[in-house]
């Protein structure tokens, strides 16, 4: 199974690598390098994260899921031939004003 990252996704990992990066460039080089090591396991066992419900009336193709890793979030989506990475987190992020 191939994953891919939707746009959403991709700016989320840009901004979480810029964030550590203003601080120590070693460690936001090593926490992208981690994150993106860890998303491509999903591709061997995709369902390791947990269910997440989704709200009455909303439509999903597949099955979303969290993957904690870390302090980090991975929400994700399991079609029938791929995975898409939706979306990416701190731990600590307020997650309703994205």
């Amino acid at each position: 199974m191939k994953h891919v990252y939707s746009a959403e996704a991709l700016r989320d990992l840009e901004r979480l690598h810029e964030f550590i990066a203003e601080e120590n460039p070693a460690a936001a080089s090593r926490a992208a390098r981690e994150l993106l090591d860890g998303m491509r396991g999903l591709r061997r066992f995709p369902r390791m994260g947990k269910r997440v419900s989704i709200a009455p009336g909303q439509f999903a193709p597949g099955e979303i899921r969290d993957w904690f890793t870390g302090d980090h979030i991975v929400r994700y989506l399991i079609l029938d031939d791929r995975i898409v990475i939706l979306r990416v987190w701190h731990g600590k992020e307020d997650r309703h004003e994205k």
